[in-house]
Formats: C-alpha cells, structure tokens, sequence
C-alpha cells in the first residue's frame, strides 16, 4: 500500500518535469557584454591611470584587450560587421597608445591615450547606431570598494 502511495506521489511531479521545456542557455547580447565585460574595465584602467598604479593600469589594460576578444568570439557578426575586425580597427591605434603610456609610467601620456581610447568608444557607438552611449573619462568613486592607488610597499 505505501509503495502505491509513493508511486502515484510521483506520477504528477515526472509529468510536470516532462512538459516543462528544457531550459535555454542565457545568450548575452552585444550590449549585456559590453556592459558586463568592456565598461566595467576602461573605467578600472581610467581609476588606475588616474593614481598611477601602473601594475594595475597594465592588468586592466590586459582584460580589456581580452573582454574585446571573448565578446568577438561569442558574437562574431554583430549586425554586418565581423566583430573581430571591427574592434580591431576601432581600438588598436588607442590601446597600444595607452599601453605605452603604461609601460613608460607617464601620466601625461597616459591621460591623452585614455582620452583617444575614450574617444574610439564613442565613435564606435556612433558608428553602430548607439550614439546615446556616451562613454567619458572616470571621475572616480565609480569603485567605492576597491582602492586603486598603487599598494604601499613594505
């Protein structure tokens, strides 16, 4: 009797799980990526140029070039363009600039090849039909738990 119970116990859950679809991967869009992987590190390397913490500038400069390569690999073609190419040819000049200015620990050099980069961003946006993006150099604070000043040495 207690099996029969049991049984018919789990007659209703099995046919729910049967009609219930299978779940569908999450598919980022081209904005969730750029909001999720490219945004979150122009403003670290903006915060890390800004206090001159050049080993952390050189990382977040490392991710950003590699969030623009994982986002052309999950999205190869956005619209008509290869994205692969495009990123290329709107961010190349402005990251080597920026890299650099990191390499050589110059501030002012930094600050103009930010800026250009910052500038490469929104021409990409205006390009792509996404003009009411504007991006601008951090002013801080964007970060309140995370300090980017360079670790004090001891």
């Amino acid at each position: 009797m207690a099996t029969a119970v049991l049984a018919s116990a789990a007659l209703p859950a099995a046919s729910i799980a049967a009609a219930s679809p299978a779940p569908v991967p999450y598919m980022p869009s081209f904005g969730d990526l750029m909001t999720m992987a490219v945004q979150p590190r122009h403003t670290k390397l903006g915060l890390a140029g800004a206090a001159h913490n050049w080993t952390y500038a050189a990382y977040e400069l490392s991710e950003l070039r590699n969030a623009f390569a994982r986002i052309a690999r999950t999205i190869p073609v956005y619209r008509t363009a290869n994205t692969a190419e495009f990123f290329a040819a709107m961010t190349q000049a402005p990251l080597a600039a920026v890299n650099d200015a990191v390499t050589a620990h110059d501030a002012t050099k930094f600050r103009s090849a930010y800026a250009q980069l910052t500038i490469a961003c929104n021409a990409c946006h205006v390009s792509l039909d996404h003009a009411a993006i504007v991006i601008r150099v951090p002013s801080g604070g964007d970060f309140p738990d995370q300090r980017f000043e360079p670790a004090p040495r001891g």
